[in-house]
């Protein structure tokens, strides 16, 4: 097999991941989530009227894709951090496929609890009247 087409096809997955989310922002930049009708309720948000960590996600994207950062974070602080660090590990990702390497990223459970429990926290915390600044 010749060196490029080894490349090429080792570049085609983070590629794709790429085409897709783009498409995906592509559509949520275009058709307003802050709009109704056009996205169905949270589910949870809906039965309880609790926030979950997830709410305002659509409207953050919205935001994050028009430049205006400070409404998509004020809309979902875990989501627009999330677009960081997905940006982050695909620029990782694109260097190590292009290298012939695969990517490998190894978190201890330790971090994984962690990561659960900020995900509580904020869940909690902007559900609570002294924590509006972080609902949707």
């Amino acid at each position: 097999m010749r060196p490029r087409a080894g490349r090429l096809r080792r570049l085609a997955t983070p590629l794709g991941i790429l085409a897709t989310v783009t498409a995906a922002f592509a559509y949520v930049g275009t058709v307003d989530p802050n709009e109704p009708g056009h996205y169905p309720v949270c589910p949870l948000l809906k039965i309880t009227g609790a926030y979950c960590p997830g709410c305002g996600g659509l409207r953050s994207a919205h935001a994050f894709i028009h430049g205006d950062l400070g409404t998509a974070f004020s809309a979902n602080a875990v989501a627009t951090t999330g677009y960081f660090l997905f940006a982050a590990v695909w620029v990782l990702w694109l260097v190590r496929a292009w290298r012939g390497q695969p990517l490998r990223i190894v978190l201890a459970p330790v971090w994984w609890w962690g990561i659960g429990a900020l995900l509580l926290i904020f869940t909690v915390v902007r559900n609570l009247p002294f924590g509006s600044a972080l609902a949707p």
